[in-house]
């Protein structure tokens, strides 16, 4: 009898745990410049179901061949990112970006335009169905690949909506991707951005955040950028680093052990969001 009194307090205190931590929610998010709606994934900390306060807003961006809840599933750990906004009090959306869109309006595709979906439609769906700081202080975007690429694409271009980002594993230089050996096949995977015939080099350096370090030196915005040393991407991370340090602008730069996989973004996401909680701190938005 004893037993089953200790088992069933045990189950009450797992069901308690369940049952106040953090959300995932699913919202669908029209987009009217593509004509169509997308999911995007959405995890609210514990605490917002017994506050009336906003709460900031984390973007997180997943990487090519993948979509909107990938970080819900993919990740080793599954209660990563409950754990995270239940940590820091954060709202944490995974929007939808296609499989290879690199979150960019494509020039000859009406329906790939993923930088207005991201920051216009997006962004506005999020901040009229939760309480958000509908403010740039309280708004941060980091992502994984192709994802990195986005976080620092968007933010570069738009710094009235963030106020800082971040870069995993980043694909910071598009034209590196074309290659003798890859050409046919990434060719058709950007085919929906650039067209069956793809792009010339110059307009993929133009798109490349390899080359916007001008643009990121004006904006003064907070960044933190990783990659693996087994990274396939390593080399262009590196240069955007040297680039970065030569114009003098401040930023967070980490590599550490790992290659292009899951459980190298699971150990990289914490810091990401760690040096976000600081600057949210200091923006006075954090909830406590």
């Amino acid at each position: 009898m004893k037993k089953l009194q200790i088992l069933f307090l045990f189950f009450l205190l797992g069901h308690t745990i369940h049952s106040y931590g953090a959300k995932a929610d699913t919202l669908q998010i029209p987009s009217s410049a593509m004509n169509k709606t997308y999911k995007a994934a959405v995890v609210l900390p514990s605490s917002y179901a017994k506050s009336k306060v906003n709460y900031p807003v984390l973007y997180l961006l997943h990487g090519a061949y993948g979509h909107f809840n990938d970080w819900l599933s993919k990740t080793p750990d599954k209660n990563l990112l409950h754990n995270l906004a239940d940590q820091y009090n954060i709202i944490i959306v995974m929007p939808e970006g296609e499989t290879f869109s690199f979150y960019l309006d494509s020039p000859v595709n009406k329906g790939s335009q993923f930088e207005t979906y991201i920051t216009k439609e997006v962004i506005e769906k999020v901040d009229n169905t939760y309480r958000t700081i509908n403010d740039r202080k309280g708004r941060v975007i980091t992502g994984l690949s192709m994802g990195g690429h986005g976080a620092l694409y968007l933010s570069t271009k738009h710094p009235e909506l963030f106020c800082a980002a971040g870069s995993m594993s980043g694909a910071v230089d598009m034209g590196s991707l074309i290659n003798p050996e890859s050409k046919e096949r990434v060719t058709k995977l950007m085919e929906p951005v650039f067209g069956i015939e793809g792009a010339s080099q110059e307009v993929y350096a133009s798109n490349a955040v390899l080359n916007m370090v001008d643009k990121i030196k004006s904006n003064k915005l907070e960044l933190i950028i990783d990659c693996g040393v087994d990274d396939f991407l390593i080399e262009s991370n590196r240069e955007l680093h040297r680039r970065l340090v030569y114009n003098k602008v401040s930023h967070d730069y980490t590599e550490r052990p790992g290659a292009h996989t899951w459980e190298y973004w699971e150990n990289a996401l914490p810091s990401h969001v760690l040096f976000f909680s600081k600057i949210l701190r200091n923006n006075t938005v954090a909830v406590k």
